[in-house]
């Protein structure tokens, strides 16, 4: 059984960041993506917050056809804004809230039709900035706070607040927030660090009841991201590859703050990133690349870090997740996450 021989590679346990691994793994500059086992255009185009059509006609591709190890470049191809779409909103009122049309989001998202769903990530074309000829209505969803809402779209919690008569800062899903915005605002036109989580999460089905815990590691290393260390953790042994749910970048070998997605999430597996059998059984894994005893993660690390530990907890764990760290749970046998960890931003989840 995989806990077994999980339990019996001692040398695992230290901190998955020790293992060396080679740099011809790694992928290339952050512009240009390598081709992965069970990569789509689709896939790649969610990833980077584009559409098929844009990825196939910045590379010249004539289909959909791509092969491991191919060399996409992705820069160029990204659309400035993603929309998540709400309850009540068609392709005409998005359009009007970008200033677009409705001709140029279809062709950015490669749709053969008007119809779109709740929850569906839609790419505006660049240069597409919301209307300032009024207010936003935001939809809360599922995962959101306050903060995260103020930072979508460019504005401030206590603006937020203020504008629509909140005592606290506390909000329901379903609730409609309006959203002040007196100037077309560059923010706006960006997207959650948590906006790929929330979509792939939604999704999945997942038993709440099931997540005891929400471990937090570092890889003690500064190179890799979800796919190095997968192929890694194959290499070792572990049937089901990457050993964590979640892989937070540094920048280096994948976004700055970008969360991946590992596929223990994605088919809602258990864990095999510590040595307790019981915590891989019903905890979830995030590992921050980079080696946080010699510095402390990035501002976005630390924020998507956060912003994930947050949308876990509200919804997807038991009430009571114990929210922790590595080296609290395998006590003596390891430092991680190291010197460095904000361990003070886990209070906030007690």
């Amino acid at each position: 059984m995989e806990h077994r021989r999980e339990f019996l590679k001692k040398s695992l346990w230290s901190a998955l960041a020790l293992w060396a691994v080679p740099g011809s793994m790694l992928l290339g500059a952050s512009d240009t993506h390598v081709v992965g086992r069970g990569d789509t255009l689709s896939v790649i185009a969610e990833k980077y917050g584009t559409s098929v059509r844009a990825l196939k006609s910045v590379n010249s591709l004539k289909s959909d056809t791509i092969r491991i190890g191919q060399k996409l470049t992705v820069s160029g191809s990204a659309a400035t804004a993603v929309h998540i779409v709400t309850r009540g909103e068609s392709l005409s009122t998005i359009a009007r809230q970008y200033g677009t049309s409705v001709r140029s989001i279809r062709d950015a998202n490669s749709l053969k039709s008007d119809l779109i769903r709740i929850g569906q990530k839609l790419n505006i074309p660049s240069g597409s900035v919301p209307s300032s000829k009024g207010p936003i209505i935001h939809v809360v969803r599922r995962g959101e706070n306050l903060s995260l809402i103020a930072q979508i779209y460019g504005s401030r919690v206590s603006t937020i607040k203020k504008t629509n008569l909140l005592r606290s800062d506390r909000i329901t899903v379903g609730q409609k927030l309006t959203i002040p915005v007196s100037q077309p605002p560059s923010v706006v036109a960006g997207s959650s660090l948590l906006t790929p989580v929330i979509a792939a999460t939604n999704r999945l089905r997942v038993d709440s009841s099931r997540w005891r815990y929400v471990v937090c590691h570092h890889s003690a290393i500064e190179a890799g991201n979800a796919e190095v260390y997968g192929r890694a953790h194959l290499r070792r042994g572990m049937e089901n590859g990457l050993a964590y749910h979640f892989v937070i970048g540094n920048g280096r070998d994948s976004g700055d703050g970008e969360i991946e997605i590992g596929p223990r999430w994605r088919k809602q597996l258990r864990g095999g990133h510590v040595r307790s059998t019981k915590v891989n059984d019903s905890g979830i894994g995030i590992c921050i690349v980079g080696n946080l005893m010699n510095h402390r993660p990035t501002t976005k690390q630390r924020q998507a870090m956060n912003e994930l530990i947050g949308f876990l907890k509200d919804g997807y764990t038991r009430s009571n997740v114990d929210v922790t760290v590595h080296k609290r749970v395998d006590k003596n046998h390891t430092v991680c996450p190291g010197t460095y960890f904000p361990y003070s931003d886990l209070d906030r989840f007690a």
